[in-house]
């Protein structure tokens, strides 16, 4: 009561693209209004069979009202169908909100005290993340913490085990006290022979939780072999590169890559949790940060944000909300996700015809940068101020075949995402233009 929920509500579902529903105001059109239901003893059966068929329905962001918690059965449904976020407020702030209103129970500072007291239990019982504000909410939703590691990282009893970047953990001390199973850094780490030699070595159950501790390699690999092992288990991410935090740890995307092309085995498997200490970059090589930096010029280009003149701690969680907002709309890529992709199906055609071993994932992303604002019409200065992209060498034939496999075409139509005054968008580009673009990114 009086945290603000119902306006926090509606710009979460704006952002998301999904209906909202305050359950008080919708018990108030149908019935009338909530303190003659108080007098009658009608509210809380109402509030419980509006509350029911608000959480049964296709995804939506619901405001509960603050009492809603009391009921047995909307607890029950809390835990089995949604993601409970709890909007924290004070108590002094609470009752200078609410105090000189109608509302029913917030007629006596002691007496709302004491609701407000009681409740905290209940209120902890069945929230899945806190938030105090929008880009809180979005990030509690899609399972990302960014904050400090959490000493309860793994939820529940489960056995867990960790995949780790046998170079970070030169650096840092695993985040969980389990098993380790390790993997080469980079590129190396998502190959066929890697996934079997976890898949071998894994000793979990079906209730076992695996947790990937490294850069964007090693979260795509480790939630690829989650996401098939048994037919698939529980994962949670910790990112440790500013690529990793600021984009590929983020949104259930695992892959391994074929000599054919990057990313063309994969799942959509999305951790339970996303666990984002920007302490860790710390450690980050200079060459690392820059790396991860071309992400942060994609995201900001989408975002119409310039997110790369931000301190690293602010430029992460503002590329994690904007990216965890888009995968909440489109979980499986269907859709407005794809602007993800923005320079992305240049870059894998680069490291592919690379080797996966000169050319790097940052680099490359750069570049398919330049060639997607060119072909958008859009100017390149930010690209070229912050990432300085240079022509790479590797063979044009190769990078066309490679370029022409992306998984993002259909129907033997090149697809690309472009960018727009409303962000990204895909669409069909002639061949003849978009080999032009290909080549002005090769080195003779």
């Amino acid at each position: 009561m009086g945290a603000g929920k119902s306006t926090l509500g509606r710009e979460v579902a704006a952002r998301l693209h999904r209906p909202f529903l305050d359950v008080d105001a919708e018990i108030e059109s149908r019935e009338g209004p909530i303190p003659a239901l108080f007098e009658r003893g009608a509210f809380r059966e109402l509030e419980e069979r509006a509350a029911l068929g608000a959480l049964a329905m296709p995804p939506g962001v619901i405001a509960l009202g603050g009492g809603a918690v009391e009921t047995k059965a909307i607890r029950e449904a809390l835990r089995e169908r949604a993601t409970t976020v709890l909007l924290e407020v004070d108590v002094e702030t609470a009752w200078q909100r609410v105090s000189g209103s109608d509302r029913p129970l917030a007629q006596d500072e002691a007496r709302f005290r004491e609701l407000y007291e009681g409740r905290q239990p209940l209120y902890e019982e069945v929230a899945d993340g806190r938030a105090h504000d929008a880009d809180d909410v979005v990030l509690a939703a899609g399972g990302v913490t960014v904050s400090a590691m959490p000493r309860d990282l793994v939820p529940g009893i489960g056995p867990a085990e960790l995949v780790a970047d046998e170079r970070v953990l030169e650096l840092h001390p695993p985040p969980v006290d389990a098993r380790v199973l390790t993997v080469p850094p980079g590129e190396e780490a998502k190959t066929v022979a890697t996934a079997e030699r976890l898949w071998r070595e894994l000793r979990l159950d079906r209730g076992g939780t695996l947790v990937a501790f490294g850069g964007g390699c090693t979260t795509d690999v480790a939630g690829f072999v989650a996401a098939t092992y048994l037919r698939g288990i529980d994962w949670i991410a910790v990112p440790t590169t500013l690529v990793g935090q600021v984009d590929a740890a983020i949104g259930g995307k695992t892959a391994i890559d074929l000599p054919e092309g990057k990313n063309l085995v994969g799942a959509f498997h999305w951790p339970v949790r996303t666990v984002i200490d920007p302490a860790l970059l710390e450690t980050l090589p200079e060459e690392q940060r820059r790396e991860g930096l071309a992400e942060v010029v994609k995201t900001g280009l989408l975002a119409g944000e310039r997110l790369w003149e931000l301190p690293d701690a602010d430029l992460v969680r503002r590329c994690a909300v904007f990216k965890t907002a888009l995968c909440l709309r489109d979980p499986y890529d269907d859709g407005p996700r794809q602007a993800l992709n923005l320079g992305h199906t240049f870059a894998h055609a680069l490291e592919a015809a690379a080797g996966y071993e000169t050319v790097t994932h940052g680099r490359a992303v750069a570049l398919g940068l330049l060639a997607a604002l060119r072909l958008s019409g859009r100017p390149t200065d930010a690209v070229e101020a912050v990432l300085a992209p240079q022509p790479v060498k590797v063979d044009r034939d190769r990078a066309w075949e490679a370029l022409q496999r992306d998984k993002k075409s259909t129907g033997g139509e090149l697809t690309l995402v472009l960018l727009g005054d409303e962000g990204g968008f895909t669409a069909n580009v002639p061949e003849t233009d978009v080999r032009r673009a290909l080549d002005e990114l090769i080195a003779d």
